[in-house]
Parts: structure tokens; sequence; C-alpha cells
């Protein structure tokens, strides 16, 4: 569904971002890895068209996006959960809900069911549904996040960091709805530094240090290292 050629990425004339080579199939959950600084947001932000500064190709679904501006990037369906949340706080969450649809097609009977479906998968934000966003817990502001990504009926959605500074609780109750996502065929990529979050959750992994792709394979493959617990590091010292 996704495939990355050869992206470099950046904010200046300096690419953050150098000649990545990523696939994500339909229907998988993906993992992209790595320590602070390694360029997995600006990576993101290249997918979606929110960074000018980009060369290479980047296909979903057919389509080569690395020309189109975000909206149309959005149109084609796929979705970023940015990090840190960023919702609108002083709206309500059925507000900040409907911002997310702004690109939907269908008009009021297609905005309805994307409610529905939103609901359904995180009934927190129905029982929220007249609150102001600031006043949502850390966990209920991340779900916010996610449900404003899917009322984009997107086929790609993607995330980044969405477990980061919550609680293990949430991050569980989290993972279960990615996890029920998933089965109705929504495609996942997920930025993470965790490992012992990401490799359960993901079928494949790719370890992104200081802007390369330092490492690809299986999540299996991956738990099953005996340098895991460094893994960040010896890679990171591997491509100084």
């Amino acid at each position: 569904m996704l495939r990355l050629e050869g992206v470099s990425a950046g904010y200046g004339p300096a690419p953050v971002v150098q000649g990545v080579d990523l696939a994500v199939e339909r229907g998988e959950c993906v993992a992209l890895l790595g320590p602070n600084g390694a360029g997995k947001s600006t990576l993101m932000s290249a997918i979606t068209g929110t960074i000018e500064h980009r060369s290479g190709r980047i296909v979903f679904d057919g389509d080569d996006l690395a020309l189109l501006p975000s909206h149309r990037i959005v149109a084609r369906g796929v979705a970023l959960v940015p990090e840190g949340r960023r919702v609108f706080a002083p709206l309500a969450v059925e507000d900040n809900l409907r911002l997310g649809a702004v690109r939907l097609r269908g008009g009021a009977a297609a905005l309805a069911e994307r409610f529905a479906f939103v609901y359904r998968f995180l009934p927190r934000l129905a029982e929220r549904r007249t609150q102001a966003a600031g006043t949502l817990s850390g966990g209920e502001q991340q779900m916010l996040a996610i449900g404003r990504a899917l009322m984009s009926a997107p086929r790609l959605l993607l995330l980044d960091e969405p477990f980061l500074g919550l609680a293990p609780l949430v991050v569980a109750e989290i993972r279960r709805t990615l996890e029920r996502l998933r089965e109705t065929g929504l495609t996942l990529l997920v930025v993470e530094q965790k490992l012992d979050i990401a490799l359960p959750f993901a079928s494949r992994a790719y370890v992104l240090i200081k802007g390369r792709i330092a490492l690809h394979d299986s999540t299996e493959r991956i738990a099953q290292r005996e340098d895991l617990t460094n893994l960040y590091f010896a890679l990171a010292a591997a491509h100084a």
C-alpha cells in the first residue's frame, strides 16, 4: 500500500532523513523505531506533505504522493495522528472530531457514519462529546487525536508516538483499540521508541538511526536478537 524509494527530507538545505526505503503492505502494522532525533517525525511529515523539501518517491496505492499538498494526501486516504496529540483545547470533543472530517466526501450521511464508527471504537469520546478537549486526561486526548484522524476515513493511519507519556493501563487500552481497527482492514505505520511496546504489536519493523534505515526485519526476529537491549546504541555507533 505504501512504498518509499530513496526519500530524503528536512527543514532546510541539509536533509534530516536520507535515502529511506520503506514498504507497508495492505492491512499490515509496521513499526518505525528509533531514538530521539533519528528523523522519525520528519519522515511522517514527508509522507503527509507537511514539509516541502522532499526528494525520492512516496507511492501510496499506486499514486505518487511526493508532489501533492497535504490536503490532497488526506483525500487519498492517508491520515496522521501527530506526536503530542495537538487537540484544539477550547473546542468540544465532537468539534475536534468534526475538524478531522473536512476532506470527507458524502455529505451529512457520511459524516454521521464516521461519528458512529469513531464512537464504536472509542466509546469514551462519545461519553465526553460535549466536554472541552483541554479538560480531558492525557489518555483521553490521545484517543481524541486518533478519533480525529479516523474521521477522514483513512486507509492508512500513521501514528507518531501514540503511547508517549501514557500510563501502562492506558497504553494497553489504546493498543487494543488499534488492534481492533487493524481487524477492519486499516493499515498502520506506528512510530515508537520503546521496543517492548512496538515489537509485540507490529509484524515488521524498521530502525531509523541518524536519518537512515539501519535495520529492517520481522519483529519476531528483532525480538530474538541477543543485542536487543543495546540495539539503538550499537546501531548508532555503527552509523556514526
